[in-house]
């Protein structure tokens, strides 16, 4: 199971990278059929068509076939996305000389030290620290 979710996972990662998203998937079948019209109305072949639809030949394409701009519309791969990223790194240095620090004798120890009594200890296997 976990094969067959890192496999999907990565496929849906790949897919994005390439700018596919699932609206192009679904108009795979819109992509066919017109790629059909242009070999019966044309006698384009597959290269052409995909030139003519997302290549050179887009620009001539389009301006000589108005009445198609529906249907070129709804083919996949049609989405112009761009997307940016700013990152900026601001270094505040305020240096200001005129604080400083005055540290006070006062040194109040809240914390002992009890010798343990279990017989683990006296025995010497776990020694405490001792002062030197």
């Amino acid at each position: 199971m976990t094969k067959l979710f890192s496999i999907s996972f990565s496929i849906i990662i790949l897919m994005q990278s390439f700018g596919i998203n699932l609206n192009d998937l679904s108009q795979i079948d819109e992509l066919i059929e017109h790629a059909q019209f242009h070999n019966e109305q044309y006698g384009d072949n597959v290269i052409v068509f995909i030139s003519k639809h997302y290549g050179e030949l887009k620009a001539d394409h389009n301006r000589e076939h108005q009445e198609e701009k529906e249907d070129h519309e709804q083919l996949p791969f049609q989405h112009v996305s761009h997307t940016s990223t700013i990152t900026a790194f601001v270094l505040n240095i305020n240096k200001d000389d005129s604080k400083t620090f005055e540290f006070s004798e006062f040194k109040e120890h809240t914390f002992f030290y009890q010798i343990p009594s279990s017989s683990i200890h006296s025995e010497g296997i776990l020694q405490p620290p001792r002062h030197s």
